[in-house]
């Protein structure tokens, strides 16, 4: 019993360990020799034109997160999918209620106007 856990440990260490050790013995053998044109800000090689700090539109978050939800109920849907015959008739009862309320948000976001893109 103590050995799975040895091993869980083990993985933890290494999976700390492999990212963090490159970074730290970079950080000390890279020769660090800061010039003005090393530290200015630059725009595909080419020295930044206007201001720096842009915004976007909310409308590309929402699409952004709207994307996330039909994504994740992908995830969702396949393993269901996948074992329905060992599920039965239950879990297609609970599988309509979260399309249907997904549905529900889907049709309030639409009469909303959050899904117009201009």
């Amino acid at each position: 019993m103590l050995t799975n856990y040895a091993f869980i440990g083990i993985f933890a260490l290494a999976a700390i360990t492999f990212p963090l050790l490159p970074l730290v013995l970079s950080a000390f053998l890279r020769p660090n020799r800061p010039t003005p044109v090393k530290l200015s800000t630059y725009e595909c090689g080419l020295e930044a034109i206007g201001d720096i700090w842009v915004q976007f539109k909310v409308q590309y978050y929402l699409y952004a997160l709207a994307f996330v939800i039909f994504d994740i109920e992908t995830v969702f849907l396949y393993p269901w999918a996948v074992a329905y015959g060992q599920l039965g008739l239950f879990a297609l009862f609970e599988m309509v209620v979260f399309l249907a309320i997904l549905t529900i948000g889907l049709v309030y976001a639409w009469k909303k106007g959050a899904l117009e893109w201009i």
